[in-house]
């Protein structure tokens, strides 16, 4: 696969000093949603107003270069943390440095429009986040147009083809429009506009989730290819924890909001500390493991806007104590793994 180095990328790959420091730092991030009835309703029915902490003080580095994962049940705030690190979402509380910068207050300055060039997302969707209307000309032009990268028409349609090239579509395809394409030929497409820019840093949510399997293995080849080649830096979004095995350095574990488990992929997989890891892990069919009993995931994800008091996960968790229903766990780091459970912590699993 081949792809063409722009003078951004090249300044990006010479930076070495940088390198082992983090390029993405979250610190306490946060969100809430107000999710209350209509004023009127509220004073008639005498009901107060309505809050979902869909993001509770999650924090995080990412090295340059490297994949961070983040893996939950739906509702955990996976999707929540990937608006908020792109600048779709303002925090309610802390916030992320890239590269050293505040970001979301550069996001509210002229400076704003630099850093969001460096720093692109890739929906889910590939049905809906492609505009119908446009040829993929057009969608991938788009951000080189908005950032101002390029002039003249020949230039971009040059540069739009090997984009196209890099994620493994022709550049006779830029004359197409999204119906012509496959679901997975689509998420290419969305990866070739993510890159039009040349960004650092890719957040990618659930981009293969949307896709048949054998088409998700075709994505990920090129998205770790594109990776290798331009020094890429990701967070990725999944709940599916074979994708997770395979992209990602490291993994956060979140549940109703919260980080539970940060270790090395290698790590996480091989010793789950966290209870709620463990249960997913096990639930994970393996073709070696025949005739082994599993545990099922027990269960049910409380519901947020009434989450229970103390550890999130007690109700669930095998291991609670009174400790663990009145007391929240800390993400405190344990034997070189940052995990936010009691039992752990007093050695009782």
């Amino acid at each position: 696969m081949s792809a063409v180095m722009e003078p951004s990328q090249t300044r990006g790959a010479a930076r070495t000093p940088s390198a082992g420091k983090p390029l993405v730092v979250a610190h306490d991030l946060a969100k809430t949603f107000d999710v209350s009835a209509p004023w009127l309703n509220r004073v008639l029915e005498r009901k107060p107003r309505t809050l979902l902490h869909a993001v509770d003080g999650v924090s995080f580095e990412i090295e340059r270069g490297k994949t961070l994962a983040l893996v939950g049940e739906s509702g955990c705030g996976k999707s929540t943390v990937a608006r908020l690190l792109v600048g779709l979402y303002e925090p309610t509380r802390g916030g992320m440095h890239f590269d050293g910068q505040d970001a979301h207050a550069a996001f509210k300055t002229a400076e704003g429009r630099k850093l969001r060039k460096r720093i692109q997302m890739i929906f889910q969707d590939p049905y809906a986040s492609l505009n119908p209307r446009w040829i993929v000309e057009d969608i991938i032009a788009e951000p080189m147009r908005e950032h101002g990268l390029l002039s003249g028409k020949e230039a971009v349609k040059a540069r739009v083809g090997e984009l196209l090239q890099s994620v493994g579509l022709s550049p006779l395809d830029m004359v197409k429009y999204p119906h012509q394409f496959s679901g997975g030929q689509r998420q290419r497409i969305s990866i070739a506009r993510a890159l039009a820019t040349a960004p650092e840093f890719l957040v990618c949510d659930e981009p293969t989730s949307a896709l048949d399997v054998s088409v998700q293995a075709q994505v990920l080849n090129i998205m770790k290819d594109l990776q290798r080649e331009r020094g890429l830096t990701y967070l990725f979004i999944s709940h599916n924890l074979a994708v997770v095995r395979h992209v990602s350095d490291q993994v956060g574990v979140m549940y109703l909001g919260r980080l539970v488990e940060l270790a090395d992929k290698a790590e996480l997989f091989a010793r789950p500390r966290h209870p709620y890891t463990r249960m997913l892990l096990d639930a994970i069919p393996q073709m070696h493991a025949t005739g082994r009993s599993r545990t099922p995931v027990q269960g049910e994800v409380p519901n947020p806007l009434n989450p229970p008091t103390g550890c999130a996960f007690h109700p669930r968790c095998p291991h609670a104590n009174a400790r663990c229903s009145a007391e929240r766990p800390a993400l405190l780091s344990i034997g070189g793994v940052r995990v936010a459970c009691h039992a752990v912590e007093e050695g009782r699993i």
